[in-house]
């Protein structure tokens, strides 16, 4: 079952979002737990335990007075002005205590009524209860002392003694009154202070738990993405840096059930499509140049029609091999000729040619665009067919092996002939079998130059178009100017020596001397020409296109009339 990413991200954004709410639910009631301590403090608790104490001071206050009245009362000589500002005193103190304790009782009843903050409703009630008796015991006090003063003014005085008395068990029963008051004040203010300090030490373990808690599911929710997001995608991402790099065997398991687990399998269906289209060009790069099968794969060759291009033609002919054939088996022929195309085939590719068909123990191939550049291919071309002749010595020290002889081995030679100039390329064929080729009268034309090396005695000849795109690259002598069978026009042609500066200084030497003979063989100074031609044979005495060429010449002075005017040689053999 397919999870899309998105409800991945929903769910992990719920829980966090389910995590804050429960966060903020248990910080707001620890919040307004401390708040209804803290009110409780502020409003009841600590004002009833302020006027508690308040009353006690103004109880003392009066005992105080009582005690300069009796002072003054038993002076000798009475101050009568004093003592009457300390009975005012003293009923002001009285008073007081008594309003205190009417406010006391007043707050009690708002504590009580309350419905925003919650208290002590045994306490205060019991408080509430106890505040009358300490005003009436305050009062009761303040009664036995007023009547004292009045019997004192009347002449009837008491004894001191039993006055003191009397006043010090009225003080007393205040004090007891006013001490379980305060008592039961402090307590109650205590475990108020005490349960705020909770409610405060409880929202911050409760904070921290629920932090440390998001903490943890926070790691646990970046291990999965991580497990489920990242690591599929780095996957993928080394899976594409592998077939980057040629590796087609990749393939990634897909370990969520998401959209990168069917991007997974896009990216292994899309491996196997390479691996297949690979394994064709493996199959099919064996019959035909891999690039074709590349292209015509990719789109990128036209599967009908047909194209006019500028490009180089490649013909190559092992020389006798009709006769070798007679000495060898079948399994000898195929050995042998599998063996040399190996070696010739390789430095075609190399150097960028199409390696086109194989025609008995003959090799077409050709360069040009899209395969290489529009102004290289000529040279390429050059490049090809020298290294290939140089390979032949190669092929030779392999015949043994090959044929099974020691003795009596055949020397092998091969001749190539090289064209360049506008041909049609694309697939041709029927609509059953079609060959990605080129065709047209420079193809021919090849064919006719590897011919011609038989005629002249040469290795590799090339077309006058070759040698002009490539005479940068190349070191040539010119040979004849020649007309194939079945064309009109005539070509130069040229023999290819080597690589531009890579030519031994007596081959220079006879592509000079031999090139000066041919100006003056075309300029009809005979003599001349065939001492230039006698000189090349000098440096080189199976030299072909000298002995060629002192060959006609002795054949015109014997038939004068067998000469051209233009100079051109008529070709009568493919």
């Amino acid at each position: 079952m397919r999870r899309p990413i998105s409800l991945k991200v929903y769910s992990i954004t719920l829980s966090l979002l389910v995590l804050m709410v429960v966060v903020t639910g248990l910080s707001a009631r620890n919040l307004r737990n401390l708040n209804n301590e803290v009110a409780a403090l502020s409003r009841y608790y600590i004002p009833l335990d302020q006027q508690a104490g308040s009353v006690e001071t103004l109880v003392r206050q009066q005992i105080v007075h009582v005690e300069r009245i009796l002072l003054l009362l038993h002076a000798r000589e009475r101050d009568q002005a004093a003592i009457e500002q300390e009975k005012r005193l003293f009923d002001q103190r009285g008073v007081n205590a008594d309003q205190v304790v009417d406010s006391s009782i007043r707050l009690i009843d708002e504590a009580l009524l309350s419905t925003h903050v919650s208290v002590d409703r045994v306490v205060l009630s019991l408080l509430k209860q106890e505040l009358p008796d300490v005003q009436t015991a305050r009062q009761n006090f303040h009664a036995t002392f007023r009547q004292f003063l009045t019997e004192a003014e009347d002449g009837n005085p008491r004894s001191l003694k039993l006055v003191r008395q009397a006043l010090e068990s009225g003080k007393e029963g205040i004090n007891r009154q006013l001490e379980r008051i305060i008592v039961a004040l402090e307590r109650t203010t205590q475990g108020a202070a005490d349960r705020a300090e909770a409610e405060e030490k409880r929202a911050i373990r409760l904070n921290w738990g629920i932090t440390s808690i998001a903490g943890i599911l926070g790691l646990l929710l970046a291990a999965i993405i991580t497990r489920n997001l990242v690591a599929p995608v780095r996957r993928l991402l080394r899976g594409t840096e592998a077939v980057e790099q040629g590796d087609l065997s990749i393939r990634i398991h897909a370990s969520s059930a998401d959209e990168i687990a069917t991007l997974t399998e896009s990216f292994n269906n899309m491996v196997a499509g390479l691996r297949e289209k690979e394994r064709i060009k493996d199959t099919f790069g064996k019959y035909v140049d891999p690039r074709i099968v590349t292209g015509l794969l990719e789109n990128r060759l036209a599967f009908s029609g047909g194209e006019k291009k500028t490009m180089t033609v490649f013909f190559s002919d092992l020389v006798g091999f009709t006769q070798m054939c007679e000495n060898l088996t079948p399994d000898g022929v195929v050995r042998f000729l599998n063996q040399y195309f190996t070696l010739m085939a390789e430095p075609i590719r190399d150097h960028s040619g199409i390696l086109d068909k194989f025609m008995g123990d003959a090799i077409m191939a050709y360069w040009g665009p899209p395969f290489t550049g529009d102004q290289e291919h000529a040279a390429l071309a050059c490049f090809a067919a020298l290294d290939q002749m140089a390979r032949m010595e190669r092929f030779r020290a392999m015949l043994p092996d090959i044929m099974g002889l020691r003795k009596g081995l055949p020397r092998v030679d091969v001749r190539m002939g090289i064209t360049t100039g506008d041909v049609t390329v694309g697939n041709i064929g029927s609509d059953s079998a079609k060959g990605f080729t080129v065709i047209g009268d420079i193809v021919n034309l090849a064919s006719r130059l590897e011919g011609a090396n038989k005629e002249y005695g040469t290795g590799i000849l090339i077309s006058e178009d070759t040698w002009s795109m490539a005479k940068d690259a190349v070191e040539v002598r010119e040979v004849d100017s020649i007309r194939a069978i079945g064309k009109s026009e005539p070509v130069r042609v040229f023999e290819l020596l080597g690589r531009k500066g890579q030519v031994d200084p007596p081959t220079m030497e006879l592509k000079n001397r031999f090139e000066e003979g041919l100006a003056q063989y075309r300029n009809g100074e005979w003599d001349p020409a065939e001492a230039c031609f006698q000189a090349c044979l000098g440096i080189k005495p199976e030299d072909g296109p000298s002995q060629v060429f002192i060959a006609r010449l002795q054949h015109f002075r014997d038939h004068p009339q067998a000469r051209r005017a233009d100079g051109v040689w008529d070709l009568n053999k493919k």
